[in-house]
C-alpha cells in the first residue's frame, strides 16, 4: 500500500516538471550578463541575447535605465536602427549586428543599471537587466612626513605622515604600514583619520592621516601608505614611497675618544678630541682638562659645541693628560660625561758622549755613545754628514782616526711604534793635527814672462793658514777638508832659479814644500835646433860618401899600414879637419840615431873630428 503511494507522488512530479518545461519553452526569454565593468572613458559592450519560440521576429528592442528606481527610456531599436534616442547619450549608442548595446566615452556617472526589453508580437514580451560598472584606477598615493620632528616625550599623539590618492572610483580605502607591517588603530597609541571626497568629475579623492606615539628606535623605522581599490572583481593596490619621520630624544649614552688614536700621538701632532652623544638632536658639549691639582680647566672655549670636537694644534709633552666631555640637553637639562686620557708621545734629552773627550790626534780611536728618553721603546742610528747610514745601535766606534775622517756625526733616534717620532743630534768628531800637504804644482814647465798659478792643498785642524815666499796674487778656497792656495805670479829668471815655497801652518806646527819650475823652450828655438841638427847630420852622411868613394878608388889605404893617428896635434896642409858641435846635449838627443835607429852616446853628439885624407 505504501510503495503504491510513493510510486504515484513520483509519478505526478515528474508531470509538473514536464508541464513546465513545455510551458518555458514556449515563452520569449531575454538573458544578459548580470554585470558589466569598464574602465572610465573606454566603450561599455552591454550585450542582449533573446530566445522567440518557433525562431520568430521581434517587433523593436527597448533599452531603459534605472534612475531612482525609475525607468529612463534610453533608445528604442527597430530594423537594427536606433530610433528615439536619449539626449544624455545622443552620439554615444551604437547598435552592433548580435544587437548588443555599446556606450562609447562612459563617465562615472554611467554607472547604474541597464534594461532590455524586447517585444515579439504574439509571443508577448520579456526583458533581462545589466548593472554597469565604471571604475577609475586612483593615482599613486602621495605621502608628505612631518617635517618638524617628533619628541619621544610628547604627550599627545603626534602626526607622523598625511597620505592622499586622487582621482578614482569607486572610492578606495588607504592603509598605513611601518616597517613593512600594517598599522592599525590602537587606543592612545595609533590612531587614522580618513577622508573622502567626490570631485566635480564624479571621480573620489581619498586622503588619510596617520598618529602614534614614537619611540628612539623608531629614528630608523620607514613608514609608508598603500591605496586599495576594486577591478573586476579583484581587490587591488598601489603603495607609495617611504619616508622617515625626525625622532627627538634625550642622550643616553656619550663617547669621547682621540683622533688620531691616543697610541699614535707624538709632539707636533694635531689632535681631536671628538666627543659624540646619541641623542637627537645632539646636546650642548663642554670641554676640560684636569689639572695637576686635581682641578679641571675649562677648554670649551676652544671647542666646537655644536659638533663636540675639541682641536688641540701642535701638542707637546705638557697637553698629555685626563679630558673630560659633558653634554647637556637642554630638553631635560639631563648632564653626561666622559673622561679620556691624552698620551703624547716624544723623545727628549737626546744628548751624544764622545770618549776620550779630549782632542783627538791622527791615528787616534773614539767612542760615541747616544742617549735620550722617551715613554716608548727607542731605536738608535748613526750616519755621517752626507745622511750615509754608518752604524745602528747606540754606540759609535771609530778607530785610527785621520783628518779625512774628521766629519760631523749624526744619532738619530726613532720611536718604531709611532711612525714619525725621531729626533737628532750632531756631534763633530775633530781630528787635530799639523797641517800635511797633499797636493802642490810641481814639477812646472813654465816660459819667461809667462804668467802661471801655482797650487798648494793641504789638510789640518785647526785650520791652517797658507803662506808664499815670493810675492803674487793668493786665492784661497775650502773644499771638503782641505784647504788650498792658488798663486798667480809672472816667471822671471829668478823665479825659474830658486822655484817657490808653500808653507802651511797652525797652532799645532809647520809644513813646507818645494814647487820646482823648469824652463820650456819657445816652438822657435826647437825649429832652429832641428834645423841645424838636419844639417849637420847631411854634412856627415856627405862626407861619408866621399872617403867610401875615394876608398873605392884606392885613394885611402887601408889596413896598418894606411892607419894614421888622428889624434896628433901636428897637422898637414893638406889635411882637413872638420869640428861639429850640438848646441844641445839633452833634449835633442834622440834625433841623432844611426842607420839602424839606436841612438848615439852623448859623446859622439858633442863633438867629431874627421880626418879626410887625399
Amino acid at each position: 500500500m505504501a510503495g503504491g503511494r510513493r510510486a504515484a507522488g513520483l509519478a505526478l512530479r515528474w508531470g509538473c516538471c514536464l508541464l513546465l518545461c513545455c510551458a518555458a519553452a514556449s515563452k520569449l526569454e531575454v538573458s544578459m550578463p548580470a554585470v558589466v565593468e569598464v574602465e572610465s572613458g573606454d566603450t561599455a559592450r552591454i550585450e542582449c541575447n533573446f530566445y522567440i519560440p518557433g525562431n520568430g521576429s521581434y517587433t523593436y528592442i527597448t533599452w531603459y535605465y534605472i534612475d531612482r528606481s525609475s525607468r529612463v527610456g534610453l533608445c528604442r531599436i527597430v530594423g537594427g536602427e536606433i530610433l528615439e534616442e536619449n539626449a544624455d547619450y545622443k552620439g554615444r549608442l551604437s547598435v552592433g549586428e548580435d544587437r548588443a548595446l555599446s556606450i562609447s566615452r562612459v563617465t562615472v556617472q554611467d554607472a547604474r543599471t541597464f534594461v532590455c526589453l524586447v517585444e515579439a508580437g504574439s509571443h508577448g514580451v520579456g526583458e533581462n537587466r545589466t548593472e554597469l560598472h565604471i571604475y577609475k584606477v586612483p593615482e599613486a598615493p602621495e605621502i608628505t612626513a612631518n617635517s618638524g620632528g617628533i619628541s619621544v616625550q610628547s604627550s599627545a599623539i603626534p602626526q607622523i605622515a598625511q597620505c592622499v590618492s586622487r582621482n578614482g572610483f569607486p572610492s578606495p580605502n588607504i592603509t598605513w604600514h611601518k616597517n613593512e607591517e600594517q598599522l592599525h588603530p590602537e587606543e592612545k597609541t595609533v590612531k587614522i583619520l580618513a577622508t573622502l571626497t567626490r570631485e566635480s568629475s564624479g571621480l573620489y579623492t581619498v586622503s588619510s592621516t596617520l598618529f602614534a606615539h614614537v619611540t628612539r628606535e623608531d629614528r630608523d623605522s620607514h613608514y609608508h601608505c598603500t591605496v586599495h581599490y576594486w577591478l573586476r572583481g579583484q581587490r587591488r593596490a598601489v603603495r607609495s614611497q617611504k619616508v622617515n619621520v625626525t625622532i627627538f630624544y634625550p642622550a643616553e649614552h656619550v663617547k669621547l675618544q682621540v683622533m688620531p688614536s691616543s697610541a699614535l700621538v707624538k709632539e707636533g701632532d694635531d689632535v681631536k678630541l671628538v666627543c659624540e652623544a646619541d641623542g637627537n638632536p645632539a646636546p650642548v658639549f663642554s670641554f676640560y682638562k684636569r689639572e695637576l691639582d686635581d682641578s679641571w680647566q675649562d677648554l670649551t672655549s676652544l671647542a666646537d659645541t655644536n659638533s663636540g670636537v675639541l682641536n688641540l694644534h701642535d701638542v707637546s709633552k705638557s697637553s698629555s693628560g685626563l679630558y673630560r666631555c659633558q653634554t647637556l640637553d637642554l630638553d631635560d637639562m639631563r648632564q653626561l660625561e666622559k673622561d679620556v686620557e691624552l698620551v703624547v708621545n716624544y723623545i727628549e734629552g737626546v744628548h751624544v758622549k764622545m770618549e776620550p773627550s779630549s782632542p783627538l790626534q791622527e791615528g787616534d780611536s773614539v767612542r760615541l755613545s747616544c742617549n735620550a728618553h722617551s715613554p716608548v721603546a727607542l731605536n738608535y742610528q748613526w750616519s755621517d754628514e752626507k745622511g750615509t747610514k754608518v752604524a745602528e745601535g747606540n754606540q759609535l766606534f771609530l778607530s785610527n782616526l785621520t783628518f779625512e775622517t774628521s766629519s760631523n756625526f749624526s744619532c738619530k733616534v726613532v720611536a718604531p711604534s709611532v711612525p714619525g717620532l725621531e729626533q737628532s743630534k750632531q756631534v763633530a768628531v775633530a781630528v787635530q793635527g799639523k797641517p800635511r800637504i797633499v797636493a802642490i804644482s810641481s814639477p812646472l814647465y813654465v816660459r819667461q814672462d809667462e804668467v802661471v798659478n801655482l797650487t798648494c792643498k793641504a789638510i789640518a785642524f785647526p785650520r791652517p793658514s797658507v803662506h808664499w815666499n815670493v810675492n803674487g796674487t793668493a786665492h784661497e778656497y775650502i773644499e771638503n777638508q782641505h784647504i788650498a792656495s792658488n798663486l798667480t805670479v809672472r816667471v822671471n829668471h829668478d823665479l825659474l832659479r830658486a822655484g817657490a815655497m808653500c808653507r802651511v801652518s797652525n797652532a799645532l806646527g809647520v809644513s813646507e814644500k818645494h814647487i820646482q819650475l823648469l824652463d820650456q823652450k819657445t816652438p822657435e828655438s826647437k825649429g832652429v835646433i832641428i834645423v841645424a841638427i838636419i844639417v849637420c847630420i847631411l854634412v856627415v852622411a856627405v862626407l861619408g860618401s866621399v872617403i867610401y868613394f875615394l876608398h873605392k878608388k884606392g885613394k885611402i889605404p887601408c889596413g896598418r899600414a894606411g892607419k894614421q893617428d888622428i889624434t896628433k896635434p901636428e897637422a898637414r896642409k893638406d889635411k882637413i879637419v872638420v869640428d861639429v858641435k850640438s848646441d844641445k846635449l839633452s833634449e835633442e838627443a834622440g834625433l841623432l840615431q844611426g842607420a839602424n835607429g839606436e841612438k848615439r852616446p852623448a859623446a859622439d853628439q858633442s863633438e867629431k873630428y874627421i880626418d879626410l885624407r887625399n
